[in-house]
């Protein structure tokens, strides 16, 4: 299986990347709209075809990149009933099984933090994703959304605790760096729940917590009803000048072929050492020559009156080149995808 934990710093979310490795089918676990592009860069990358979007449940500190991805991607949401959101397209309940390739996640309801909690777990049972239910060391608030501390003792030990020893922990947030856990662990060591804790201890321990209200509260909520949607499905324009992506390394770059082909409509600006602008591979017609350690004593000698895609040998020094005149400024600006080396192979002229 493929799989990777992100992050998003702003809210403390993990959100998680599953897929087959043959299939390269994949499903996307508590997205957040914010890392949109990030995440649909991460997909394109690893070359994965992104069935589902599963959120664990209707969260209050972030808004849920569900309906971008399904904007950009074509991917079905996928989210408890119990919340009555709109833009769902497959509900998930108890008991059902989420499949991607030949992988799968086995639905349990977890509810307590809120009505409508999931977690997901693989058909192997080595991994859990607890969501907001159990978090390492802690579990989630219930003081708001139909909370329930009574309910969410009764998931924790009945749902969660009865995975395997090593089965892996990862939660929906963490606060303090901690990527994981283990349902052993969190059987013996959770601060809340863990050990010989009963009832009465975890209830009293939850309605004593006195946190404020997450500061996203009044604007997630709704949003995450519409599965994130925006106000009128609006959603932030891409680049109006040509088809620049965003990668995983948050570089806006552009393919060479097209630059071909729009050569009068861009100005070029290449940022490796003369030596190499007139060296083995050559330059491209017309292309400005600043070196990289130059260029920001230099970015006011850039031409602005066109989109700026700047140029290096494999397109490293190029991207930190973008990363520069963006901060100086320059709107339009992304770098030319594999550089010279890739400009050479596709056979266009230097």
């Amino acid at each position: 299986m493929i799989f990777r934990q992100l992050f998003d710093q702003a809210s403390s979310t993990y959100t998680y990347l599953l897929a087959d490795s043959r299939t390269r089918e994949a499903v996307l676990i508590d997205p957040v709209f914010e890392q949109h592009a990030r995440d649909t860069a991460l997909i394109r990358e690893l070359g994965l075809t992104l069935l589902y979007t599963l959120d664990t449940h209707c969260h209050a500190d972030h808004v849920t990149g569900a309906w971008l991805m399904k904007a950009a991607l074509g991917s079905r949401i996928a989210l408890s009933p119990a919340y009555d959101a709109t833009n769902v397209d497959l509900p998930l309940r108890h008991g059902d099984v989420v499949r991607f390739g030949a992988e799968s996640l086995d639905v349990r309801a977890t509810p307590g933090h809120t009505a409508g909690c999931l977690s997901f777990v693989t058909a192997d049972r080595t991994k859990v994703f607890t969501g907001d239910a159990l978090l390492v060391r802690g579990a989630g608030r219930t003081d708001f959304q139909q909370g329930d501390a009574h309910l969410l003792f009764r998931s924790i030990r009945e749902q969660l605790f009865t995975l395997p020893d090593d089965c892996a922990v990862y939660p929906g947030h963490d606060y303090d760096g901690r990527t994981s856990s283990t349902i052993g662990e969190e059987r013996q060591f959770n601060a809340r729940i863990g050990g010989a804790a009963r009832e009465e201890d975890f209830v009293g321990y939850m309605t004593n917590l006195g946190l404020p209200h997450p500061k996203q509260l009044a604007v997630a909520v709704p949003a995450n009803m519409r599965a994130g949607e925006p106000e009128g499905g609006r959603v932030a324009r891409a680049a109006d000048w040509g088809p620049v992506v965003t990668t995983y390394a948050g570089l806006p770059e552009i393919a060479p072929e097209w630059v071909a082909r729009h050569r009068q409509d861009v100005h070029l600006l290449d940022v490796r050492s003369g030596a190499e602008f007139d060296g083995e591979l050559g330059h491209i017609e017309g292309a400005q020559l600043i070196p990289l350690d130059e260029l920001r004593a230099r970015a006011s000698e850039v031409q602005r009156d066109k989109p700026v895609v700047v140029v290096c040998q494999t397109g490293k020094r190029s991207g930190m080149g973008a990363v520069i005149l963006g901060k100086a400024g320059v709107a339009r600006v992304a770098n030319l995808a594999g550089g010279m080396v890739r400009w050479r192979e596709a056979g266009l002229p230097s």
